[in-house]
């Protein structure tokens, strides 16, 4: 049995830690309320508010999808070993994903990404037998479109007056509404955008939705080059990605400023700060992390999918009105705290869970049915 890559472990661990703040300011502030919220915090609030999007917001989404272009690989390194067909494994591998997704978006929570992943999935499946230069090809030449998708003027995708009825109706039904309520609103509400967009404007749309592209194949590319397996020989390569933080934090300042090249300044900013985590982490991970917060990181990380999960049941209970209901009511620093406490519990819980089971539930139920098997 091929010995697992630990570190990749522990990196995922750590991404659900960012993803779990980052996510606080929609449990908070609703899918899109949390676009328009600044203006009405106050000081206190205003320097967690600035944390969070310049260290976390849209830098942990691409760690976990770097990660999961990563594990794909040695997925299918797996299935071939197994002498299985591979693409029938992964297909059944999304479908689950898109299934599992579709619950928790409806049920649970609708910021879901599970879905996400299932539906890249299947594009993946075109780059899965390409060689390490080509992906790396491809990742450089999607980043650079969809810069350039981006640069320049503002993209204004929502009409105002659709815009102002949609607030108020996504604060009232998060914050009172009963979990009944709140499935409705999630079945039936559309997003206030324009009636009539420019091209301009759909091709920006079509970005957003492949902009994490490149790290999904930045990730398959480092699994085939069995990237994180000789940590003494590739040191030097982590403390140099790790110079890429301070870069990624300086595009990312400068998207919090009011001009027309904000969102180009954020969309490449957020990956790039990403790929710097990356290299921090591992560099990290190998030279000083003691080893509590490594078996930390990694017992989160082997039960990330349950974890996930487990993290919008927590969050709905405490914030929607169904729950305590603290909507809108925490306040983003305090926020911020109530994150680490929640991830805190997770890294004892997990420890706990992962000497006693090999698997998570989630991740066994998903395994069982990418398998075919009742042994997963």
């Amino acid at each position: 049995m091929k010995k697992r890559v630990e570190v990749i472990d522990g990196l995922r661990g750590f991404s659900l830690l960012g993803i779990l703040v980052a996510n606080l300011l929609i449990f908070q502030y609703g899918m899109i309320g949390r676009e328009f919220m600044k203006e009405n915090l106050a000081k206190w609030d205003l320097g967690g508010y600035y944390v969070t999007k310049v260290l976390i917001e849209a830098s942990f989404i691409p760690i976990f999808t770097f990660l999961f272009g990563y594990s794909l690989i040695k997925l299918v390194d797996s299935i071939k070993k197994r002498q299985e067909k591979t693409r029938w494994v992964l297909i059944r591998r999304a479908i689950g994903l898109l299934v599992l997704g579709g619950l928790h978006a409806k049920y649970i929570w609708d910021g879901d990404i599970l879905t996400f992943y299932g539906g890249f999935l299947f594009v993946l499946l075109f780059f899965i037998y390409r060689k390490p230069k080509t992906l790396f090809i491809w990742a450089g030449v999607l980043f650079i479109g969809i810069g350039a998708l981006v640069f320049g003027q503002p993209i204004e995708l929502y009409d105002e007056q659709k815009l102002d009825t949609y607030l108020i109706e996504e604060h009232t039904v998060n914050s009172t509404g009963t979990y009944a309520e709140v499935l409705d609103f999630r079945a039936s509400d559309e997003l206030p955008v324009s009636d009539e967009l420019s091209l301009r404007q759909l091709v920006v749309m079509l970005g957003v939705l492949i902009m994490y592209m490149p790290l999904f194949l930045l990730g398959m590319a480092c699994a085939k080059l069995k990237f994180f397996e000789s940590p003494e020989r590739e040191m030097p390569i982590y403390r140099k990605l790790t110079s890429l933080i301070v870069v990624g934090i300086v595009l990312k300042i400068l998207g919090e400023f009011d001009t027309k090249y904000a969102d180009f300044f954020t969309t490449i900013g957020g990956p790039i700060l990403s790929i710097g985590y990356i290299g921090a982490f591992a560099w990290w991970y190998h030279a000083k992390m003691a080893e509590l917060l490594k078996n930390g990181f990694g017992a989160v990380g082997k039960l990330s999918l349950t974890n996930y999960l487990m993290q919008s049941v927590i969050c709905t209970l405490v914030f929607y009105g169904y729950g305590l209901g603290f909507y809108d009511k925490m306040g983003v620093t305090l926020g911020l705290l109530f994150g680490l406490v929640v991830y805190s519990l997770q890294l004892l819980w997990s420890q706990w869970y992962i000497r006693r089971f090999s698997r998570g539930p989630v991740e066994k139920v998903l395994r069982m049915w990418t398998n075919f098997s009742w042994k997963g």
